[in-house]
């Protein structure tokens, strides 16, 4: 059975050929890679992967490792830490992060659940990271406003 992404999900780490995917409240190994889980997300919610790129980068400006809008109903808006096809990439919730500190060479996380996670990636890239995840989520918002009813 596929993994669903729900509101629970707080990040999607790869494995060697499946994931990890940490939820607020435990830990789950998917016979999924991390691609495969947000492809399959992706259709359940009347898209594609690159289709929610597109999206991304039209409503960001930034094309590069765009933030992923699975869910409109429930702004579920996803995190890449690295370009989608390396395999290292982890996949990162925006609704759930707590807050985010540098610790050495990498970042780590902490969510509204206060469960902590480690990236191996800088501060500053994952900041702009967030940074164009929530350009995206501003942007939504600007959509839906009445402004542009």
């Amino acid at each position: 059975m596929p993994y669903l992404i729900t509101l629970d999900t707080l990040a999607i780490i790869p494995g060697s050929e499946n994931s990890i995917v940490i939820e607020s409240d435990k830990e789950l190994i998917v016979d999924e890679t991390p691609l495969e889980i947000l492809s399959r997300n992706c259709q359940l919610n009347g898209s594609t992967l690159e289709g929610r790129q597109k999206g991304s980068s039209y409503l960001t400006g930034s094309s590069y490792k765009p933030p992923i809008l699975l869910n409109e109903i429930n702004n579920l808006i996803f995190i890449p830490t690295h370009s989608i096809r390396n395999k290292e990439c982890v996949w990162v919730s925006l609704n759930n992060i707590l807050n985010y500190y540098p610790d050495g060479n990498e970042v780590e996380i902490l969510f509204k659940s206060y469960q902590k996670v480690h990236i191996n990636q800088s501060y500053s890239i994952f900041d702009k990271q967030v940074m164009r995840a929530t350009r995206l989520e501003s942007a939504l918002r600007g959509r839906n406003s009445k402004k542009f009813l």
